[in-house]
This record gives C-alpha cells, structure tokens and sequence, in this order.
C-alpha cells in the first residue's frame, strides 16, 4: 500500500477548554518506514469496524470538502492546505461532542488500483519504555485500538463517477453515534447504505438460492464457508463485496448463477454490498449426521429457531420446513 502523501495535524483543547484548536503540520510528512507502517495499522484497526456508507451529497455548498479535494487533485491547492482546512472545519464541528483532543492523520495511499484518500483522530495514552539504559521511562504511544473517529473516500471511484458507487465509507460504532453525526457532516455525504441490513438481505439471498438450487449436505457448506470467507476477507481489505465476483466463487461450473438469481427475486441489492463483521460470525452452518439423523442449520438460528440443552444434549427445533412438517403428517395418517 504506498503511501503518496501524509500529514498529521493536532487538535487540542484551548485553554479555557472552551474549543478545539488545530495545530497545524505546515508540510506533508516526509517519506518513512515509519509513516507508512503507521498508515497500515490504522487501515488494519479501520476495516473490520461496523461502517456507514455513502456518497457526496449533490448541490451547490452541500459537501466542501468534495470541493477541497477536486483541487487538490487537479493541482490547484496542495496536500497540507487541504487537510488542514478539512481539520479547522472538523474541530469546529467537534467542539461540543469531543472533550480531548488527538492527533489527526491523513494519507493518500494507493491501495490495489486504486486511489484513496483517508483521515483518523488517534489518541495518545500513557506506556512504559526502555531506554539506553535499561532502565523502564514512561513512554507515550498512539491508542489504535480505540479508534473511533476516521473515514475514507476512494478517490477513483469518485472520479469515476460510477453510479450506486458507495465510495464513502466512516466509522460508525454504536458507542459513538455523535462522532459518526459530525463525520458525516464533516464530509458532507448521504449516506445509503445500512451495511447490517444489506449483509442480511445478502445472506438471506444466499440461502434461498442453496434451498432451491437443492445441494447436498457437503455442498452446501463448502459454499457457505466460500461466501463467507470471501466476505470476510474483504472486510479485512476494507473493500466491498461484488455480486457478479462472489457468484463465481461460489459456483465455478455456473459462476452467473447466483448473481441471476439475486437479480431475477429482485432482492434490491447493489452490485457492491458493504460486509458487515457482526452479520457475518453469526452466519456459519451447524451441521452433524449420526444414526440416520443428519442435521443442518445456519449459526445465527441459534438461539431463536432452534434452542440448544446442554445438560441434556438435545436440541429444540421450533419452525419446522414445510416439506418436513407434510411428510411428518403424512406418516401419522397412516399409522
């Protein structure tokens, strides 16, 4: 992932503890080892946490930041007169909702083909060190783990212009409602995708198609763990799952199959879904055969659909699938 350009920018509180104030970094941030693996764990702590997806919001004034960034990349305004604008405009916007302050980074990094534009407010905590002496000192450390204010835009697929492209995307963890409110104010986009709901609707899709596609047992969990595993390593990437990619993963002899079957039940979902982590763990099937009993069902019926007893190892079935219910009826009429 080379990083193109960075900078960091600091936000403090001013001295009354009225506002935030930037401290601002009057160049890029030279070229580094250091920068850039920095720049990765940020990525690496961004991707697998719950997001909100969108785009610019259209109309005049409606997203200056759109505007900011369209002149920086023809050339018109350079990296750090930018970000630190972006970063005045946000420390405004944080005033009543962020009672510290952090460190703002910015990079603009090429990931794959493509191009991006990222920003994240890290904090600093307290850590201890060893110096020259061997003695342990107090050592300040950026808190990654607690990232909870950052976004990124792919900037080609902005430029792009790709339609139903959701080439925004911002945390959106439930603990920090008022941060992901002044993010998206920040950035100036409309958001349109509820990643949760899109990943269920996707799953659900899923298991209709293996229903009606009638694998067998060994069939039908190697394309469920092919799906989610591809789904999770694209939330690892931070990237989005694509429909038409997916479907011939999941079957290679037919790899249009599943992507005929979304598009012909009119599911409503876009070519490029948003994966969500939380979703996804709760999708992996349950399966066992012993005795002439074989048992299938997917992970996240636990609990609702089917209750597991431990202490007497049963399990409770309580939606029966029709076709069984019909047979088991059949058998007690004629008994």
């Amino acid at each position: 992932m080379p990083v193109l350009q960075s900078i960091v920018h600091r936000l403090e509180p001013s001295s009354d503890n009225d506002r935030l104030v930037v401290k601002a970094a009057a160049t890029a941030h030279p070229d580094s080892a250091v920068m850039s693996e920095l720049v990765a764990a940020i990525s690496d702590a961004y991707n697998p946490k719950p997001k909100g997806w969108g785009q610019f919001a259209e109309g005049e004034g409606a997203s200056p930041l759109a505007g900011w960034l369209a002149a920086y990349l023809d050339g018109e305004r350079d990296f750090a007169d930018i970000t630190q604008a972006i970063a005045e405009r946000l420390a405004g916007l944080l005033e009543d909702r962020l009672s510290v302050g952090g460190y703002l980074i910015f990079d603009h990094s090429r990931r794959g083909e493509a191009e991006s534009l990222s920003l994240a407010l890290v904090q600093q905590r307290q850590g201890i060190g060893i110096d020259d002496n061997h003695q342990a000192v107090p050592a300040a450390q950026l808190n990654l783990g607690q990232l909870t204010l950052a976004a990124r835009i792919n900037l080609s697929q902005w430029r792009s212009e790709s339609p139903g492209t959701q080439y925004v995307s911002f945390l959106k963890d439930r603990g920090g409602k008022k941060l992901a409110e002044s993010m998206l104010e920040l950035l100036g986009v409309a958001e349109s995708i509820d990643a949760p709901s899109e990943t269920r609707t996707l799953l659900k899709a899923f298991s209709d198609y293996v229903e009606q596609s009638d694998f067998d047992e060994d069939t039908s969990r190697e394309k469920t763990d092919t799906l989610v595993d591809y789904a999770s390593e694209q939330l690892n990437r931070g990237e989005p799952i694509t429909l038409d990619e997916l479907s011939a993963l999941v079957d290679e002899q037919q790899p249009k199959a599943f992507y005929e079957h979304i598009r012909h039940a009119d599911y409503g979902l876009a070519p490029e879904i948003p994966p969500d982590k939380r979703t996804l763990n709760q999708f992996r099937r349950f399966t066992g055969r012993a005795a002439g009993v074989s048992i299938s069902f997917d992970s996240h019926l636990l609990g609702s659909s089917v209750e597991y007893d431990e202490t007497r190892e049963r399990l409770i079935i309580k939606t029966l699938p029709s076709q069984l219910r019909e047979q088991l009826k059949q058998r007690q009429k004629g008994t």
